[in-house]
């Protein structure tokens, strides 16, 4: 049994007290991921920047609080609820810090770029967003073009971002071969060796991962990280 259990009922919060230091409130942004409590990391992120407590700082809190629930999902005490939980989490309060990340015109050191997606037809997104969360703790640039993604705005994406990796997500059988599809297009652009492309969904296996000329698969969210990072280099094989 998972050793927390996500629901809509949320946490009691802490009230805001005057004085906190900057460390007060990183620690309850923390805290708020880890109890998967979205209202309150909205909260404690709008106290960070009103605070002027570092954005940039704020958000690699976020990327330790979700690595943290995804390192429990690998072990195996933790499960898709609380990935599900945190990311929902740490999603109100990126909302808050990319503003002020946008407005003093910083940059987050990142370890690459990712465009990621679910193909056309699908609109499954819980895999692909833990995908896209994972990613972003991890610490990449993540792109997320959703659900029921043609192919032509996949190709788009990448001449526009130039990502590393292109992610792409297929839950039904019917639109596993719009992975196929879209590894053509990026061929007959040009653009097939300038990024690395890596598949998953229900249907999708190695086997046909290979068939079509993706450079990896995986069957979980905490896989795809792994497999981006050995692609890139970052993290040998385990």
């Amino acid at each position: 049994m998972s050793r927390r259990i996500y629901t809509k009922i949320r946490v009691k919060r802490s009230k805001l007290v005057d004085g906190m230091t900057g460390s007060d409130i990183l620690g309850s942004l923390k805290r708020a991921v880890a109890e998967y409590d979205a209202d309150a990391t909205e909260v404690w992120a709008r106290k960070a920047v009103e605070e002027g407590v570092d954005p940039i700082r704020a958000a690699d809190i976020l990327s330790e609080a979700i690595k943290e629930i995804g390192d429990g999902f690998g072990r195996g005490v933790l499960f898709i609820p609380d990935l599900i939980g945190g990311a929902e989490a740490m999603k109100s309060a990126m909302r808050v810090l990319e503003g002020e990340i946008k407005r003093r015109n910083v940059r987050r050191e990142n370890l690459g770029t990712v465009v990621a997606g679910t193909v056309y037809g699908d609109i499954h997104d819980i895999g692909k967003t833990l995908v896209c969360t994972l990613l972003t703790a991890a610490g990449f640039a993540v792109y997320d073009l959703g659900v029921d993604v043609p192919a032509e705005v996949f190709v788009k994406a990448v001449k526009e971002y130039k990502p590393d990796v292109l992610a792409m997500s297929a839950l039904l059988t019917t639109t596993a071969p719009e992975l196929r599809k879209v590894i053509d297009a990026l061929r007959s652009g040009g653009l097939r060796s300038r990024v690395k492309v890596i598949v998953g969904g229900a249907p999708i296996s190695d086997g046909f991962a290979r068939e079509i000329g993706a450079d990896g698969y995986s069957s979980t969210a905490v896989g795809a990280t792994e497999l981006v990072l050995r692609l890139l280099g970052k993290k040998g094989e385990s």
